[in-house]
């Protein structure tokens, strides 16, 4: 079942980090660092953000410690370049932790931050989501920033 859940996880945080280079690849600086509104985030911000918190959470629920500056996450600018780069490490990363999951890493509670905790599978499954929502928001800001007039 270990294994099972290993492979499942591993392929789908693979297939989103190709999504993610998917949308950034060939994206000038203006584009990536463009806000469609004050108080929203651009596409750097975006991948910034998913990245360190699926790095944050696996670091986690390994039991690795882990730094992590969220509100600088949120001040982000970057070109094509730089993201990809960060992607990359990610993708390596994560299926290094993915490849080491042990059953308790996945059954038994862990601590994330200031929040209950939750056997390891739950933050997996979570941020996984948290990621995928992401990465609409990413596919929607690109759509806004073609349609601006």
């Amino acid at each position: 079942m270990d294994e099972k859940v290993r492979q499942t996880y591993g392929g789908a945080f693979h297939e989103l980090h190709q999504n993610l280079r998917k949308q950034v690849e060939g994206l000038d600086p203006g584009t990536l660092n463009w806000r469609p509104l004050p108080k929203a985030n651009s596409i750097a911000v975006l991948v910034t953000h998913t990245v360190g918190s699926e790095l944050e959470m696996m670091r986690s629920v390994r039991q690795v410690p882990t730094q992590r500056d969220r509100d600088a996450e949120f001040k982000a600018e970057a070109d094509a370049e730089a993201l990809l780069a960060m992607i990359d490490a990610a993708d390596r990363e994560m299926g290094e932790h993915i490849a080491a999951l042990t059953p308790s890493d996945l059954s038994d509670p862990r601590p994330r931050g200031d929040r209950p905790l939750q056997p390891g599978i739950y933050w997996i499954a979570t941020n996984y989501g948290h990621a995928r929502e992401h990465l609409a928001q990413i596919e929607l800001t690109k759509q806004l920033y073609d349609s601006r007039t």
